[in-house]
């Protein structure tokens, strides 16, 4: 069928067919299987063949030929795919973006408003459950990491934060603060 050892030139016309009827089904399979589709797995194929023609490229064999389009295909593929996967990203996250509203002038002075009252009323707490609430909620602290910067029980932080947010939530009151 193909003559294994005599050199190929890939701009030579029947040189080219001999390797594209060599190497065709192989780098196909290969595309198709990383990328997905039969379309994209085609284009990157013949973007191959394309290459390897317009650099007038010598083979050995066609074997060798066949085994420098399976590398080719097979980046190309890869790059294709990472590419795709990357715009598929982006595009959930402008969807992700457009879908957040933007707080109103109105709004952003409720919550200013809100911050102020929380803020004020913090300091009207006792020391001990002013410092626990705040590690909890402005230091991200879990309840155990702030036993031991505070050198109490787990249990004991529990119960402070809860008397906290409760002595917190009389002094704020439910009347003109903003939730969103």
């Amino acid at each position: 069928m193909f003559d294994i050892q005599k050199p190929l030139r890939a701009a030579d016309e029947k040189d080219f067919k001999e390797i594209y009827s060599a190497a065709m089904p192989v780098i196909f399979k290969v595309a198709l299987r990383v990328v997905g589709t039969e379309e994209a797995a085609e284009d990157l194929c013949h973007d191959a063949l394309i290459k390897m023609t317009e650099k007038d490229m010598y083979f050995p064999s066609v074997n060798d030929a066949k085994y420098w389009l399976i590398r080719v295909v097979k980046n190309a593929s890869l790059n294709y795919a990472k590419r795709k996967a990357r715009e598929k990203r982006a595009y959930e996250r402008a969807l992700k973006e457009d879908r957040k509203s933007m707080d109103s002038g109105e709004t952003e002075l409720l919550k200013g408003d809100t911050i102020k009252k929380v803020q004020a009323a913090l300091q009207k707490l006792p020391e001990n459950l002013k410092i626990v609430l705040q590690l909890k909620e402005y230091g991200d602290l879990n309840y155990k990491e702030i036993g031991r910067v505070l050198g109490i029980t787990e249990g004991n932080v529990k119960v402070r934060v809860f008397r906290a947010r409760e002595q917190l939530s009389k002094l704020i009151g439910d009347e003109d603060v903003y939730m969103p």
